[in-house]
């Protein structure tokens, strides 16, 4: 079976696998004629996510349209992945019982890379924004993609590069984006939502400031027009509505691709392309999913409620998405990835089976987080929790590793801590009760040392601050007896790590009595985490 449309007319050959039900040619003749949804960001997530809901809602007739979707970081995930199946992919969701479920997802017509050299596919896009018909561009383009500005609010350089250029001749994504804008607002100016459906807070306000920026530097000098500005910037006409996603999605791994190999499936090979992305025929991820989006769409949306997307208002949207990565999930994952790491790990699913770990975020989620939650109303954070830690994390077939977890840890922490304990301190509670909490910052600490419980090195996960922080911390080896204090100092004060200035609370000489105890020597690190939690 080769997963491509030809071999999809041998029905029987699919057994055991769905397929979908629609009329494709005519779908994406519709989709061609009056497009309705185009996404950006063509990799794993959106293919079984967001393109999954189209297709539920195309199956049974909701939807008579399609996707397009564009890529404006990896053009080879288009040259190597959709071109060569039809735009075609194979969703396998991981059950907790060890069994798979497989489907043929089919609701992307077309995918092009955002490219305007790439003439034909850059025409492919023009068209779907010029096309009053078209209600919805969503994102995933991960956090990074959104930035404009350093940690130090200077510019990134290839912005900096880019706004000495002509707008027709920029080259990073965003910039193309508001090229796609203009050209809607010059040929109909129809309304539209800037939907971005990454894993990060306040994700709509992220993506206007940006697009507004852009905007805003462009016609200060000459090449897009005041009223072009106002257009973006009114969101009764251009919305960016919030939203908060939940999928766990790791990469194509090679036993999911067995499973499909020992029922006739053919395209199981897995391609890393040169930007380092790892992508496959198939995507497999867990089977909880939620998509909670705010229900602000000046020309219309798609009937997403149908799929089992949430819609609500702004501040649901944002409760929702504080339980979760302040509470629920986020921080669980970052405390497991962190003593994972060090405790050598490499999958997360059997950390859960560690009495310790498992002990370290029960304690975390259920006693140190809920009591600062804010229910969100349409989701309970104590059955998310009680799902996660039964069900998400411990599921054995989730091939997800504590190392993909750590990447980036220094830009999670002010979020996934920090916020429950400046709420701690908010509402009064007492701050010096939590031990969870200072353990994982001293973990993170311990983890920059770059050697684990045994005393081995090991490779430390990408973050932009490693050379930033692991310098402070030279001169710390295992056996080393302090004091500490003044080594610390420097990170402990940084409020963008932490959120806060920890020294200004009594956690500061928490974090620097778990970090002297967490380097005493090798198995120290197993030794404070079963002190803490036991």
């Amino acid at each position: 079976m080769k997963l491509n449309l030809e071999s999809l007319k041998d029905s029987k050959a699919w057994e055991g696998y769905r397929l979908f039900s629609f009329d494709h040619d005519k779908v994406k003749k519709n989709t061609q004629e009056r497009p309705e949804w185009v996404h950006f960001g063509a990799g794993n997530i959106f293919r079984i996510f967001p393109a999954g809901l189209c297709q539920k809602l195309l199956n049974e007739g909701v939807m008579d349209t399609g996707i397009i979707v564009g890529e404006g970081f990896d053009g080879e995930i288009i040259d190597k992945i959709y071109t060569p199946h039809d735009c075609l992919t194979m969703g396998v969701t991981l059950k907790a019982d060890g069994s798979i479920d497989k489907e043929v997802i089919g609701s992307v017509t077309e995918a092009v890379k955002c490219d305007p050299t790439s003439e034909k596919e850059w025409a492919v896009l023009e068209k779907a924004f010029r096309s009053p018909s078209l209600k919805m561009v969503s994102f995933t383009i991960t956090e990074k993609g959104y930035a404009l500005y350093q940690p130090n609010g200077e510019l990134f350089r290839f912005y900096v590069s880019d706004f000495e250029k002509p707008l027709a001749e920029a080259g990073m994504f965003l910039c193309r984006l508001v090229r796609l804008l203009n050209e809607r607002f010059t040929s109909c100016a129809a309304p539209l939502a800037l939907v971005s459906m990454d894993n990060c807070s306040h994700n709509g306000e992220k993506l206007r400031s940006a697009v507004v920026k852009i905007a805003e530097t462009y016609a200060a000098k000459g090449e897009l027009s005041p009223e072009f500005v106002a257009y973006v910037s009114d969101e009764s006409k251009v919305a960016f509505p919030w939203s908060m996603i939940d999928k766990i999605t790791p990469r194509p791994d090679a036993s999911v691709a067995k499973m499909l190999a020992d029922t006739g499936f053919e395209d199981t090979e897995a391609v890393i392309t040169s930007k380092n992305t790892y992508i496959a025929p198939f995507v497999n991820a867990e089977e909880p999913q939620y998509l909670v989006i705010e229900d602000s769409f000046p020309n219309g949306r798609p009937a997403l409620e149908k799929s089992g997307v949430y819609l609500t208002t702004r501040d649901t949207v944002n409760r929702v998405e504080k339980m979760k990565v302040c509470t629920c999930l986020n921080p669980l994952h970052t405390a497991l990835a962190l003593s994972g790491c060090l405790l050598g790990y490499t999958l997360i699913a059997d950390e859960m089976k560690d009495e310790d770990l498992s002990k370290m975020v029960s304690i975390l989620g259920y006693t140190e987080g809920l009591p600062v939650v804010v229910n969100p109303g349409i989701i309970d954070p104590k059955a998310f929790i009680d799902e996660v830690l039964t069900k998400r994390i411990p599921n054995p077939f989730m091939p997800d590793t504590p190392q993909r977890i750590a990447t980036d840890t220094s830009q999670k922490l002010s979020i996934r801590f920090g916020e429950t304990v400046k709420a701690y301190m908010a509402g009064g509670l007492d701050v010096s009760s939590l031990k969870v909490v200072p353990l994982v910052y001293a973990l993170y600490m311990r983890y920059l040392l770059a050697v684990d419980d045994n005393g081995n090195e090991f490779t430390l996960s990408p973050d932009p601050m490693t050379s930033t922080f692991q310098p402070m911390l030279k001169d710390v080896k295992l056996g080393c007896e302090g004091p500490f204090d003044e080594i610390l100092k420097p990170m402990l004060t940084n409020e963008k790590l932490f959120g806060l200035d920890l020294t200004a609370t009594p956690l500061a000489a928490k974090v620097v009595e778990d970090f002297a105890s967490l380097v005493r020597g090798k198995g120290a690190v197993r030794d404070t985490i079963h002190a803490i939690v036991g």
